[in-house]
């Protein structure tokens, strides 16, 4: 281990070194980065490692996690689980409140956990070709969130507790099936859905400062594209 770091990116090893589990019950290990590794279960003595800060287990064949890895609370970093094969995420992850970076894109999950507003330091959190049909109430209690990446899901609506997120400024909603425009803040990106009008309180969002909406069905509707212009708002269409 080099300080507080151990780095096992891209080897290949299938399983989890036991030189990781050394360091169990102490605060020694805060980043562990296990990204391309080829595993295909994480043991639940993973939850034993309680001085993680940072936790990398990208790009790996995992298709369940560990209830004990909600037990990591010291997590107050990254955590990245894209590129597996997740069908579910363990509704003990809503126990880690000091995470700050979430990135599950690229798994089939399907939703995402109620338990997941429980994180209520998220800054960031990506989603994107994670195969949702739907996102939970429980998003609307990310408060901290200032962007929301969903590209490449199946959600055809918002939880209409995602007005709550004060925070939000960057909320990317691309190549999924809504028939709607969901209210945003600072940027909207609304590219390859099924839209075919746009609603004209559009051009009363104060605060926003892109609207992308290529590759969809719509009336242009000149005028409410040429209101959000003038007051400074980048269209694309």
């Amino acid at each position: 281990m080099r300080n507080d770091t151990l780095d096992y990116w891209r080897r290949g090893l299938g399983y989890v070194p036991e030189e990781v589990w050394r360091a169990s019950g102490t605060e020694a290990l805060r980043t562990l980065i296990l990204a391309e590794n080829g595993l295909t279960e994480l043991p639940a003595r993973i939850g034993r490692l309680t001085g993680l800060r940072t936790l990398d287990l990208g790009h790996n064949a995992l298709t369940a996690l560990p209830p004990e890895l909600g037990a990591l609370t010291g997590l107050d970093g990254c955590l990245y689980l894209h590129g597996n094969a997740l069908t579910a995420l363990p509704a003990t992850l809503g126990r880690l409140s000091r995470l700050r970076y979430l990135n599950v894109s690229g798994n089939r999950l399907t939703e995402l956990p109620e338990e997941i507003g429980g994180m209520a330091a998220l800054v960031e959190l990506r989603a994107q070709y994670a195969h949702l049909t739907r996102l939970p109430e429980g998003v609307g209690r990310l408060t901290a969130l200032r962007e929301l990446w969903l590209r490449g899901n199946a959600l055809a609506e918002l939880p209409g507790s995602v007005a709550r997120l004060g925070e939000l400024r960057e909320l990317e909603l691309r190549e999924n099936a809504f028939t709607a425009v969901p209210a945003a803040l600072r940027r909207l990106d609304l590219r390859a859905n099924r839209l075919t009008a746009l609603p004209g309180w559009l051009a009363d969002l104060p605060s926003l400062e892109k609207l992308d909406l290529r590759w969809n069905a719509l009336d242009p509707a000149p005028r409410l594209l040429d209101a959000l212009a003038r007051r400074g708002c980048e269209v694309l269409a």
